[in-house]
């Protein structure tokens, strides 16, 4: 009798943790680089009726789902021209990686726009987040030459890609640090392609039918909530 309501109680839990990765795919839908997550749920435990203890049956009732994860697809998604000195975009695999000048903690992201910092008297490549962009060998990417009018970046950003990106942590500022899984990065031989930014991966109709699937089954979920609800007060009444 329980059972039912707190299948159902849970199956909303999960519909609501899914519309919160559509919303933050399409809170970013105008983001350059920006790789969209899909939800993927699993069952929760299972168990046998109107059987002895231990032997399978046909019949079974099961107690919800729960969202296990929310993978990132990193998978390229074309890109825009910008014709700007400081915008790179990466047509195939790979991220750009980022250092943080005050922790030296590494990052990697494919967002491409990125600009200038001076520090002292130099100027450096960073990104939004004013983290240093790191050229083929992982040394920051300086500007120079005799006058700023003429100077030109030193060095094109480095590609590194990883055999497994499964996993990878979203640390925010479309950037992502890399889990023990993932391995030490591999640099590419590809070069990014200045003046241009890749387009963001996100597919509004794809993500619009998500949304409806959610609601139609998160209002389903409350459905069924509130039948469990009305039989457990029918069965006391009778009780009573």
């Amino acid at each position: 009798m329980y059972s039912s309501f707190y299948a159902a109680a849970q199956g909303a839990i999960g519909q609501q943790s899914r519309m919160d990765v559509i919303s933050n795919n399409l809170a970013n839908i105008n983001n350059y680089g920006y790789k969209p997550k899909t939800g993927y749920f699993q069952d929760l435990m299972y168990y046998n009726l109107n059987n002895w203890e231990g032997d399978e049956t046909k019949i079974q009732a099961g107690t919800g789902i729960v969202l296990e994860k929310a993978d990132t697809n990193f998978a390229p998604s074309g890109y825009d021209i910008t014709e700007r000195d400081y915008d790179f975009a990466i047509v195939q695999n790979g991220f750009f990686m980022m250092r943080n000048p005050v922790t030296n903690e590494i990052t990697y992201t494919r967002n491409g726009r990125f600009s200038l910092s001076q520090r002292g008297d130099e100027f450096y490549l960073i990104n939004d987040a004013e983290n240093l962009v790191l050229d083929r060998n992982q040394n920051p990417i300086r500007l120079v030459g005799d006058d700023l009018t003429g100077r030109e970046l030193e060095a094109l950003p480095g590609i590194f890609d990883f055999a497994i990106k499964n996993g990878m942590l979203n640390v925010g500022d479309n950037e992502y640090a890399p889990v023990e899984k993932n391995g030490d990065p591999i640099l590419q031989e590809e070069e990014p392609l200045q003046g241009a930014l890749e387009s963001p991966g996100t597919d509004l109709s794809t993500e619009l039918v998500r949304m409806i699937e959610s609601q139609r089954a998160y209002s389903y979920a409350l459905k069924m909530v509130q039948t469990s609800d009305e039989v457990v007060q029918t069965v006391n009444s009778l009780r009573g």
